[in-house]
């Protein structure tokens, strides 16, 4: 199995000369199992570049998980040039909002209304299949495995696990550590902590000992605070998971858009700098449209 980044920032793009070097798309990731099977983790701008890759290749047979419906992992699918094309056939996977009650259908629905976008999907020549994901319940796609659960985010976000041939990655999508409101001394804490730790722990469970961890790094420990509540995490967060789950590399994405290559690389170095001494062994990395993952 292996897997390529083609974008790798959050919220919004941020194409310009700052960030030339590890690329201004938004999220988007693709996965090819072992059987040459194409899976892809979430639409954002990075899904026009992979589109461009694909069509080179003839027919176009795509899985895709979205993690959340928050324009910067969706807004690439309108975009996704396979749709347009006769034989091609596109799975979008996605969870059921209980919130709106809508279907992963409604992702596309929505962006393919006629005030924000000129084309409806009834002009669009693939073949479009919609499969709304049961919650922690695993599906087989080719000779892979994904399973899901539920990370923390204002909307409900999904974290999907791919095994394949004893091989495995994780990806987070959008997710902040599960903060306590309630103050410390509280008799709401100790039952509001355990709630939160059980949470954890069924996270944990579905990211443990994966070969490649992929997180949401947007901020760093001394932005966060100002932050809280917006559902992105921290580079020191994503270290500690890392180590917490025992997984075997850890790739940094969904990078603050307001941060240029060089500042991103400082603060990176800066986390790092924190953790000298304790990574035992785990490889860290941080992520760069093109960058590709073969795992052996």
């Amino acid at each position: 199995m292996k897997f390529r980044f083609w974008g790798v920032r959050g919220s919004i793009p941020s194409p310009g000369p700052r960030t030339a070097r590890y690329g201004g798309n938004t999220t988007c990731i693709e996965v090819r199992t072992d059987a040459g099977a194409l899976l892809v983790l979430d639409g954002g701008t990075g899904l026009f570049p992979l589109a461009q890759h694909l069509v080179k290749g003839g027919p176009v047979e795509a899985n895709i998980f979205i993690t959340h419906s928050h324009w910067d992992h969706i807004h690439g699918l309108p975009f996704f040039t396979p749709l347009f094309v006769k034989g091609n056939r596109v799975r979008l996977h996605g969870a059921h909002d209980e919130v709106t009650g809508h279907g992963i259908e409604h992702v596309m629905g929505v962006q393919l209304q006629n005030s924000y976008f000129p084309v409806s999907e009834t002009q669009m020549s693939a073949t479009i299949d919609y499969r709304t994901l049961e919650i922690d319940t695993p599906v087989e796609v080719a000779d892979a495995v994904v399973s899901n659960v539920v990370m923390n985010h204002p909307v409900l976000n999904l974290g999907y696990r791919i095994d394949c041939h004893g091989k495995s990655l994780f990806f987070t999508g959008d997710h902040e550590p599960w903060p306590n409101p309630h103050p410390a001394d509280s008799r709401e804490h100790a039952a509001c902590e355990e709630h939160l730790r059980e949470r954890e722990r069924r996270m944990d469970a579905v990211m443990r000992g994966v070969d490649a961890l992929i997180v949401d790094c947007s901020y760093t420990r001394d932005e966060y605070p100002s932050k809280r509540g917006w559902g992105h995490g921290t580079f020191d967060g994503a270290l500690e998971m890392a180590l917490r789950v025992g997984a075997r590399a850890l790739y940094c994405t969904h990078h603050e858009p307001t941060r240029g290559d060089d500042e991103l690389e400082a603060v990176f170095a800066e986390a790092m700098a924190r953790h000298a001494g304790r990574l035992d062994g785990l490889r860290v990395v941080l992520a760069y449209e093109g960058l590709e993952v073969q795992l052996a």
